[in-house]
């Protein structure tokens, strides 16, 4: 009987042990950290936006930590830098991915997005974004487990052609860009596009992506005579001596560019060119303080000096991957691939905290919204030139 009582007692104890190990089991489960890898270019050609998107990542994911994370469970951010390699990118994200689970990752270009997708595929695990606005990307059926922090390239182009035929019906229109896969990727379709608005493109002039001599090709665009002349494929040059010569031949072209030549810093080095200088921008600017945007308010607090607007699409990825999470956690899912994308095209009349100045809906691969900004050489600012325009 003494011994019933003996083993019955330390039976009771032994389940008390295991429930005791399960308990700090099922909680470690639950509250396992929200990874987001990221193949970053914080050196080589593209280091002057990865260096601002891994600040903007890093801020949002401390900001959504110090207010105790997402469902109890915290984010964790795993930078590695990339020299804006693809090969590297790869072994970044390899290296990534097997020492942690991962489930959300940003990726620094087009060509790693397309080189990494057949394993997002298989794994399954992760849902994606990056640098990237290639319209090839914004395929919801080709690219399931991505999307872009913005209008696709040819999205932007659909904003400019908008704003120009509101302004000026009928005009003529110049595409100027670079001979690389970025350039050419809008291109045609936006060709199609204008000739539905009412405008005529009288001239596509493509050149090497950083050339310096660009006198033959001025004179083809002057004798055109474009009312407006897009650049894409570019960040900077040969932009800049494109404006100087066409404006000492007598051109009377408004000039415009494409997200990654709209950054403030990148749109004043153009100087006493600039002047006038517009483009498209899916984001409000850093200084921006037209209207209540608790969230740019925020990033002021945290850095009183100008953050650009690739730190701004780092701190909206993060904002997008972690919404994507709660709504995926709050539907008692799995966080993988297929439920956050399904979670994150779920957003609809999402505010931003007025980091784009209007609700958006993700219905597809991308965030097709944007507004024509100006330069405004005398404030040394981007000025809005245009409503926002959702597509």
């Amino acid at each position: 009987m003494k011994t019933s009582a003996h083993s019955l007692q330390r039976r009771t104890l032994l389940l008390a042990a295991g429930a005791s190990l399960i308990t700090p089991l099922a909680q470690a489960q639950a509250a396992e950290d929200i990874v987001i890898g990221g193949s970053i270019p914080m050196t080589g050609v593209f280091a002057f936006a990865g260096v601002g998107v891994n600040a903007g990542i890093a801020d949002y994911v401390k900001i959504v930590n110090d207010a105790g994370g997402v469902k109890g469970r915290k984010l964790r951010f795993v930078p590695e830098d990339t020299g804006y390699k693809v090969d590297a990118s790869v072994a970044v994200f390899k290296k990534i991915t097997s020492q942690n689970k991962v489930h959300l990752y940003y990726g620094d270009s087009t060509a790693f997005a397309k080189t990494i997708n057949p394993e997002l595929d298989r794994t399954g695990n992760i849902l994606m974004a990056g640098a990237s606005f290639a319209t090839e990307l914004n395929d919801p059926v080709k690219y399931p487990n991505q999307f872009l922090v913005g209008p696709d390239y040819t999205e932007m182009f659909g904003i400019l052609l908008r704003h120009i035929a509101k302004e000026k019906p009928g005009a003529k229109v110049a595409f100027v860009y670079s001979d690389s896969e970025f350039g050419r990727d809008p291109v045609d379709s936006s060709e199609a596009l204008a000739k539905k608005l009412g405008l005529s493109v009288v001239v596509k002039i493509m050149t090497p992506a950083g050339s310096v001599d660009v006198s033959t090709e001025v004179i083809k665009l002057r004798r055109a005579a474009p009312d407006y002349t897009i650049f894409h494929g570019y960040v900077l040059a040969p932009i800049p001596e494109f404006i100087t010569q066409g404006k000492q031949m007598g051109m009377t072209s408004k000039w415009m560019g494409t997200f990654w030549t709209m950054d403030s810093s990148t749109v004043m080095k153009m100087g006493e060119a600039g002047d006038g200088f517009m483009g498209v921008m899916p984001y409000r600017y850093y200084y921006d303080t037209s209207a209540k945007a608790p969230m740019l308010e925020k990033i002021r607090q945290l850095h009183p000096e100008y953050q650009s607007t690739a730190y701004i699409q780092g701190f909206l990825a993060a904002m997008l991957f972690t919404e994507a999470a709660k709504r995926t956690l709050d539907a008692k899912k799995e966080l993988n691939g297929k439920n956050l994308k399904a979670a994150l095209n779920s957003i609809k009349d999402f505010d931003t905290g007025g980091l784009i100045g209007v609700p958006i809906t993700i219905k597809g691969n991308s965030i097709p919204v944007g507004r024509v900004y100006r330069a405004d050489m005398k404030a040394q600012k981007m000025v809005a030139a245009s409503d926002w325009i959702a597509l």
